[in-house]
């Protein structure tokens, strides 16, 4: 007896239904895209293993899923290594590339190899799937797409006031009203590290702060001590986990605690800036909120950072993020380019929609008319009112075979086909053909000569 099939973990198989669904929020995302002025690109699925390691932090790398080398890989260990059964020490040896973890790496490894062709700024949107390594859970994929819209060439904060607007333009569109986009800057966080004495594990404080929302206060805390985090460090950062007010008055606060960090300064008044510019230009349905937690934890990150979370009742982790990012493009050779981009969750924002029965309710229509078939000649005849329909831009279709017609009848109704034509040989010899509303179970005759008369009803 044959195995029954299976897909690896984390992964899912989309049915017509789903992917009408994905490429409904594709398209929205998309054309989000292009009115803000983005231009698309593509990049292979795995890059050089070097392009990818080293760049997520020590979490992000431990779920890079890596290719083995072709051929016979293993011989090229050596005794010593081999036994050691250290996997960072054979792992070089046997794979040289990995499947691509996110798009902002091989985004900025494009511009350095790309430079000499682009036109700086250059705002590039990329919509293509990526892996990891991750435990698979509600809203969390091994493989799953990433939308992206990144500027690089441009260090002005207008850039980051965009994205918010971006942001914002895509929820409208998806009718999620009352979204909130997070926004803190990595330059406050290191100034609170500078001003705690724990400039030197700048990373593991803010990679412990990021689990704030999923562990607590308390796990965080003792996170930062396992870390090498002093109590006494934790306790002068304490403020940060009992900040409230308005914006304005978070900021007051963090320019008393950073009063001795010129970097922590700097961060709250880019921050100020950017708040600021938003609220005199308003959202349509997002809301901006400074969150002096939010940290997110890629080292790449150098200055503003997002996060997008869903408020109307929704358990879901975030569905979007982001943040600017100066100094990426330095890790491959090419200095001085500036750069901010955020990320849109498309599985998490699917998660989302379906719960709050947001899609539209005709999304499921992938056909608006099914000819029934009742035989060769009249089915060649179908054919032809057909093809004059597709040209109109029908999405018509002939049932294949002359059966029953009550098993054409139920095909249609399973494929929530509108529209029934009834073309039989009473109707050809009449020059006629016959249309059933599925809803209404209305029937109404038209001419074989005139089909387009029947366009006025769909």
């Amino acid at each position: 007896m044959a195995q029954k099939p299976s897909i690896p973990k984390g992964t899912r198989d989309f049915s017509p239904q789903e992917l009408a669904k994905r490429n409904y929020i594709f398209d929205i995302i998309k054309n989000q895209f292009q009115l803000f002025g983005f231009q698309p690109i593509e990049t292979p699925s795995f890059e050089n293993s070097n392009t990818l390691l080293g760049k997520y932090g020590d979490e992000g790398d431990r779920l890079i899923f890596k290719i083995l080398n072709s051929g016979d890989f293993i011989s090229k260990v050596d005794d010593f290594t081999y036994s050691s059964k250290n996997s960072s020490s054979i792992a070089p040896k046997i794979t040289e590339k990995a499947l691509r973890y996110d798009l902002t790496v091989p985004f900025a490894r494009y511009v350095v190899m790309h430079q000499n062709e682009i036109d700086f700024p250059f705002k590039r949107y990329q919509i293509q799937p990526v892996w990891r390594a991750d435990r698979p859970q509600k809203g969390r994929f091994r493989e799953f797409y990433q939308c992206d819209a990144d500027v690089v060439g441009a260090n002005s904060l207008l850039q980051e006031v965009e994205l918010v607007q971006l942001y914002d333009g895509v929820f409208t569109e998806l009718g999620l009203k009352g979204t909130t986009i997070k926004i803190n800057n990595r330059k406050v966080l290191s100034g609170i590290a500078e001003v705690i004495g724990a400039q030197h594990l700048l990373i593991d404080f803010t990679v412990a702060l990021d689990k704030l929302d999923k562990i607590g206060e308390e796990k965080v805390k003792e996170e930062m001590l396992v870390k090498g985090i002093s109590e006494s460090a934790i306790a002068k950062a304490s403020p940060l986990f009992s900040m409230s007010g308005t914006a304005s008055e978070q900021l007051s606060q963090l320019e008393s605690l950073l009063s001795d960090s010129e970097i922590g300064l700097a961060g709250v008044s880019e921050l100020r800036e950017i708040l600021e510019t938003v609220n005199d230009l308003g959202l349509k349905s997002a809301n901006l909120a400074l969150d002096v937690t939010l940290a997110r934890g890629l080292n790449y990150y150098t200055g503003a950072i997002f996060e997008v979370a869903v408020s109307e009742g929704v358990q879901m982790g975030s569905i979007g993020g982001g943040g600017r990012y100066d100094d990426l493009t330095g890790i491959f050779g090419l200095k001085d380019v500036s750069g901010v981009g955020i990320s849109f969750g498309l599985d998490r924002i699917y998660l989302v929609l379906e719960e709050l029965e947001l899609f539209p309710k005709a999304i499921n229509q992938s056909l608006q008319v099914l000819c029934l078939n009742f035989g060769a000649k009249e089915g060649l005849a179908a054919l032809k009112l057909i093809s004059r329909l597709r040209e109109q831009g029908i999405k018509a279709d002939l049932y294949p075979s002359a059966v029953k017609v009550q098993k054409q009848f139920k095909y249609a109704d399973k494929r929530n086909v509108p529209y029934v034509i009834l073309l039989g040989e009473k109707e050809l010899s009449e020059n006629q053909f016959i249309v059933k509303n599925m809803k209404t179970g209305e029937q109404k005759t038209y001419s074989l000569n005139t089909p387009e008369s029947f366009l006025s009803s769909l």
